[in-house]
C-alpha cells in the first residue's frame, strides 16, 4: 500500500502552535503516512519560534513576509508560491488550520489542483463578516472548499450543519491547542527574566493582558489601558503583565497610559513556550485574542475578552470566559470583580474546559489512517469534556 502523503500548510504562530502537534503525531506512523510541511511564513519570526520549539523543519518555506505587507500582498504571494509547491509535492490531501489568509489561500490553491482538503478547527463563526476581520470570512471561504471538516466542538459542528455541510464530512476532534499545552507547560519553567520572576514571587494577584485586534486600535485600546490603570490604583495587591504587540499603534498608547506605573510590566512579545507557562502562573487574563480564549480555560484561568463578539462561545456558556468589550467602565468593573469576589472567581476558574482533552491530533490521524483503508478505527468524537 502506498503511503498517504499529507501536506500541512500554515504561516503564522497561532497556526503553527496548533498544527505542530498534528505533524508530530503523523510522524509516529512512517509506514503509513508521509507528512509534508509547507509554510508561507506570513509571520516570519513568530512562526520560527514555534517551529524551533517543536523541532519541525519545513519541507517548503515560501518566506513571503515583507515589511508593511497588506492582505493583497499575502494573498497573491502565497497563492503563487503554493501553486509551485503543490505541483512539485503532489500531496494526496492538504490540511489547513483555522482562519488566517494562509488558511484560505492554502485551501484555494489545493482546490485549483483538485486535491482533497481537510480543515482543522473548522466551523468557528461570529456571524459578522467584519468581526473579526478578515478571519471570519477566511473561515467561511475555506469551509466552502473543504472536504473534511475537523471541528473542535459540537457548537462548531452545528455551525457547519446550518451551512448545509453534510454531517458525514464533519468530525469533532477537540482543539489541537490543548495537545500543545500538555507538552509545553511545566511547573519548573525558568523565564530567565528577573523582573518577571519577582512579580511571580510577589504574592500579588497577577493580571496578564494582550491586545492586538485591528478593530480595537485607537480609542478602544486606550479605554482598556485606562481601565487597567484605575484597577491597579484601587487594588494595591495586584500587578499587570503586558507583552506588547509589535504594532506601534499598540505600543505608543500602552506606553503613554501605563508606562510610568510601578506595578505594570510592559514586556516585548513572548515566545509561545514562556507565554504558555506565564498563563499557567497568573490569576486573570484580559485579551482580544481568539486562541487565548481556548488556552487559558484549559489552565483554569478566567478570561475577560476585550471584544463584543466571539467565534468561541463554548467557554462563555461554560462560564470560564466573559465578553466585556472595550468600554472603560465595563473593563474596570469586570476586572475588579474577579480580583475581589472570591466566589465569583472560583466559578470561572473551576468551570469545565470545553475545548479539548489533549487527543485532537490522535483523532485526526485516526481519521486519516482509516480513510486510507487501514484497519484502524476512527476514535470517538470529542464530547466537550462531559
Amino acid at each position: 500500500m502506498n503511503k498517504l502523503k499529507v501536506m500541512t500548510i500554515f504561516g503564522t504562530r497561532p497556526e503553527a502552535i496548533k498544527m505542530c502537534p498534528l505533524v508530530l503525531e503523523m510522524r509516529k506512523y512512517p509506514e503509513y503516512l508521509e507528512p509534508v510541511v509547507a509554510v508561507t511564513a506570513q509571520h516570519r519570526e513568530m512562526l520560527d519560534q514555534v517551529l524551533s520549539l517543536f523541532g519541525i523543519v519545513p519541507d517548503y518555506d515560501l518566506n513571503i513576509m515583507t515589511a508593511g505587507q497588506t492582505l493583497y500582498d499575502v494573498t497573491c504571494r502565497a497563492l503563487m508560491g503554493l501553486k509551485d509547491v503543490l505541483e512539485k509535492a503532489a500531496p494526496d490531501i492538504v490540511l489547513v488550520h483555522g482562519d488566517t489568509t494562509t488558511t484560505f489561500v492554502g485551501a484555494l490553491a489545493a482546490f485549483y489542483r483538485q486535491i482533497p482538503i481537510g480543515h482543522v478547527e473548522a466551523g468557528l463563526r461570529t456571524g459578522n463578516k467584519f468581526s473579526p476581520f478578515p478571519e471570519e470570512m477566511n473561515r467561511k471561504l475555506t469551509a466552502a472548499l473543504t472536504d473534511f471538516h475537523f471541528s473542535p466542538t459540537s457548537t462548531a459542528k452545528a455551525n457547519l450543519l446550518k451551512e448545509n455541510v453534510p454531517e458525514e464530512n464533519i468530525y469533532v476532534t477537540g482543539n489541537t491547542v490543548i495537545d500543545a499545552l500538555q507538552t509545553t507547560v511545566r511547573k519548573d519553567f525558568d523565564f530567565h527574566n528577573p523582573k518577571l520572576e519577582e512579580a511571580l514571587r510577589s504574592g500579588h494577584k497577577l493580571i496578564l493582558m494582550t491586545t492586538h485586534r485591528r478593530e480595537n486600535l485607537g480609542a478602544p485600546m486606550r479605554h482598556v489601558y485606562q481601565a487597567l490603570k484605575e484597577v491597579l490604583k484601587d487594588n494595591p495587591d495586584a500587578e499587570a503583565i503586558f507583552p506588547m504587540h509589535k504594532n506601534p499603534k499598540v505600543r505608543e498608547v500602552a506606553e503613554a497610559v501605563l508606562g510610568k506605573m510601578d506595578r505594570v510590566h510592559l514586556l516585548e512579545p513572548m515566545d509561545y513556550e514562556p507565554f504558555a507557562n506565564l498563563m499557567a502562573r497568573v490569576d486573570i487574563v484580559l485579551t482580544d485574542s481568539g486562541g487565548i480564549q481556548e488556552e487559558a480555560p484549559a489552565l483554569g484561568k478566567p478570561v475577560l475578552v476585550l471584544r463584543n463578539t466571539t467565534e468561541r462561545p463554548e467557554a462563555v456558556t461554560a462560564g470560564t470566559v466573559k465578553l466585556i468589550g472595550t468600554g472603560k467602565e465595563d473593563v474596570y468593573a469586570a476586572t475588579s470583580r474577579l480580583l475581589n469576589d472570591a466566589k465569583y472567581y472560583r466559578s470561572m476558574s473551576e468551570a469545565v474546559n470545553p475545548y479539548g482533552d489533549g487527543k485532537a491530533s490522535k483523532r485526526i490521524v485516526s481519521f486519516l489512517l482509516h480513510s486510507h483503508g487501514l484497519p484502524v478505527d476512527v476514535m470517538p468524537e470529542f464530547d466537550g469534556g462531559r
